[in-house]
């Protein structure tokens, strides 16, 4: 009984342990007046230079709590397409029931491949990708406007394009100038472009980070070691695709990359805000004390700025998720209250730059 017993405990215990599904999702706090939404604008699929079918990447964002997705399979570029014989539009189609089923955003988009310059770009929100497979690529970048679509550069780093240096182009001027586009990938998969970073502050161009995950997502993100893959945060009214694209127009994202996550100062600072529960300050003496809880799966590291001499408190600190910290304050002998100030070194309102902040007590 007992030969038969343990064989069958191993594998009962076996069994259990592979069927247990791993949590990936994400807890990203909203702002005062919009929704946070996952998103990923830039993934392919065997029908353009991908290995998976388009359902899986459905399946991908569901298991990582994603609000929306675009595939935005190339155009130009499509080296299955001896064995996937498609038009643009059904690798879209495919994955929009099992989308449906599972409650994410798919909105419709394709990538424009062109030599730099212009390079590659993304169009969302597209009704026809069809429209877009033409050889010249104004006529496609004009294609994807006359469908109101929101279009973005791809990687312009990517040095299999600018070997030498980020460089903006007189093409992307005129793109630029002519409406033909309104954001940029500050992020791409595992590179970050700070000179893309800052077009976005100067040309006031809504700033974008994506995944271009090409294989199975594990095969790139090790969630085990609490990896995740580059995301847009969009803040956006509703959970729908029309706010969606609402929040893109108006610049109201950030870049989730790493353990950074990039944008605009008016944005970062709420995030911040509403991620760090202040909740209690005690003063004693000459010490005050302020706890606190983070409450999001988001890393926050503080470095001290230029404060009050006469409180002494941290040089570095990092708050970790969903955990709880007392900062500790001293005091000067007239000193009662007082702010401390410190900067969010890894929320990058621009290159090299982190969110100034300070708590009062």
């Amino acid at each position: 009984m007992k030969r038969l017993f343990y064989p069958l405990l191993l594998a009962l215990c076996a069994q259990m342990s592979f069927g247990q599904s791993q949590d990936k999702s994400l807890f990203i706090p909203d702002l005062d007046q919009y929704k946070t939404l996952k998103c990923d604008f830039h993934m392919h699929t065997v029908f353009s230079d991908g290995l998976v079918w388009p359902t899986t990447r459905v399946d991908e964002a569901y298991s990582e709590g994603l609000d929306a997705i675009a595939l935005t399979e190339h155009i130009e570029y499509r080296p299955h397409k001896e064995d996937i014989k498609a038009g643009h539009n059904r690798s879209y189609d495919i994955a929009k029931q099992r989308a449906d089923q599972l409650g994410v955003i798919l909105i419709k988009g394709s990538e424009i491949t062109r030599e730099m310059a212009p390079g590659h770009h993304n169009a969302l929100f597209l009704q026809d990708c069809e429209k877009l497979d033409t050889p010249e690529y104004m006529n496609a970048f004009k294609a994807a406007k006359a469908q109101n679509a929101f279009i973005f550069w791809n990687h312009p780093g990517w040095d299999a394009q600018q070997p030498e240096e980020t460089r903006w182009w007189d093409v992307h001027t005129q793109l630029y100038d002519g409406g033909f586009m309104q954001g940029i990938e500050v992020a791409n998969g595992a590179g970050y472009f700070p000179e893309a970073h800052q077009w976005c502050l100067d040309k006031k161009l809504t700033m974008m980070g994506t995944s271009d995950i090409h294989q199975p997502i594990q095969t790139d993100i090790n969630f085990a070691k609490g990896e995740h893959r580059t995301i847009t945060l969009v803040f956006a009214k509703e959970r729908t695709a029309e706010s969606i694209k609402e929040a893109l127009l108006n610049r109201r994202t950030a870049v989730f990359y790493q353990d950074q996550v990039i944008g605009e100062e008016i944005w970062l600072k709420e995030l911040f805000k509403n991620a760090i529960r202040i909740e209690k300050v005690n003063k004693s003496d000459q010490n005050a004390q302020i706890t606190l809880y983070n409450h999001s799966d988001l890393t926050f590291t503080l470095k001290k700025t230029t404060h009050d001499p006469n409180l002494t408190y941290f040089r570095d600190y990092v708050i970790k998720p969903n955990t709880r910290y007392t900062i500790h304050i001293r005091l000067g002998k007239t000193t009662s209250q007082g702010t401390i100030d410190f900067e969010v070194a890894n929320l990058l309102i621009a290159p090299g730059k982190g969110l100034p902040y300070q708590w009062k007590f």
